[in-house]
């Protein structure tokens, strides 16, 4: 899956060995196949795991485990089941570039993918905006492992854009997203968030359509990175394409241009960063150099803890 991309694979094998790749991997990371990617408290009690000083909540200590094993357990809680998740899917023309693994366009095809076939197991439904330089098309909602191979193929056979053609801004398809679905759920933003338009007080566009999302919806923000977009290689004289507007430059990737570079895409990430965690949504980044499933579980195991810690035991979401 690392190794190749998505779409050079036939359509069924390519999604079949993508399902595989994310229920084997994930069930044996997560530790079970009712624990989904963002859970949220709930009523029922999972299994009892060790305690983890520091991390995790007193309140949902078992005593009767801890007594019997004589090392302290807490009992995790299973998220409430039969969501209705959407994913806003960024397709725009900065997505078309990859260096390592695969292109970032990739890697939103396996972001949903790892939530669309963990939900699905649960009976929740899946639908999508997905945004290119031909619009915004909506996906319906439905459940079954069918209709994530449907939505999936959509994605991959979506058009690429053509530069100077970026299509509906990120700030408007999130407007369209929280306007559109109202039935209370899992939202999942994947993006490389590079729309740096500001609005007059000096907000990132996309922020307060996020921030409206936020307050009636659990929200991941999957920040889509590849590893030339932080640093650039020592080359010499190059021939760059800006993809949103088409227009092309020779630049010359002297020592001082490449730090230049460097510093202000740290820049840009930290201000990501920080707009997101602003916006009250949780933020996964994955790269296209990195073991995307490993960088998930990592992710959904860290969301489950802050989960824990943050509702007392028997609360709902």
């Amino acid at each position: 899956m690392r190794s190749d991309r998505l779409g050079e694979l036939a359509p069924e094998r390519s999604l079949r060995r993508l399902e595989l790749a994310v229920t084997r991997r994930l069930d044996g990371l997560l530790h079970g196949e009712h624990l989904g990617i963002l859970p949220g408290p709930g009523s029922d009690l999972a299994e009892a795991r060790l305690y983890q000083p520091g991390e995790d909540d007193v309140r949902h200590m078992d005593w009767a485990v801890t007594a019997r094993t004589t090392t302290p357990h807490v009992r995790d809680l299973i998220a409430d089941h039969e969501l209705e998740v959407w994913a806003l899917a960024d397709l725009s023309p900065s997505m078309d570039f990859g260096t390592a693994a695969m292109e970032k366009r990739d890697l939103v095809v396996a972001a949903l993918a790892a939530v669309g076939f963990l939900t699905t197991r649960l009976g929740d439904r899946v639908g999508a905006y997905i945004t290119h330089g031909e619009g915004l098309r909506r996906w319906p909602a439905r459940t079954g492992r069918t209709a994530m191979y449907a939505l999936l193929q959509a994605l991959l056979d979506a058009p690429r854009t053509d530069p100077g053609r970026p299509g509906p801004s990120l700030a408007e398809a999130l407007t369209s997203l929280a306007r559109g679905q109202f039935k209370r759920g899992l939202r999942v933003v994947i993006s490389d968030f590079l729309d740096q338009e500001r609005t007059g007080d000096g907000e990132l566009a996309w922020q307060r359509p996020m921030r409206r999302l936020a307050v009636r919806h659990q929200v991941i923000a999957v920040e889509i990175i590849d590893p030339r977009e932080l640093d650039l290689p020592d080359v010499g004289p190059v021939m760059m394409t800006d993809p949103e507007t088409g227009e092309v430059r020779e630049i010359i990737l002297s020592r001082r241009v490449r730090e230049r570079y460097a510093a202000a895409a740290a820049a840009q990430r930290a201000r990501t960063r920080e707009a997101i965690r602003g916006c009250g949504a949780a933020h996964l980044v994955l790269r296209t150099d990195r073991d995307w499933i490993s960088d998930v579980a990592r992710f959904a195991l860290q969301q489950r803890r802050v989960a824990g810690r943050a509702h007392p035991q028997g609360s709902r979401a």
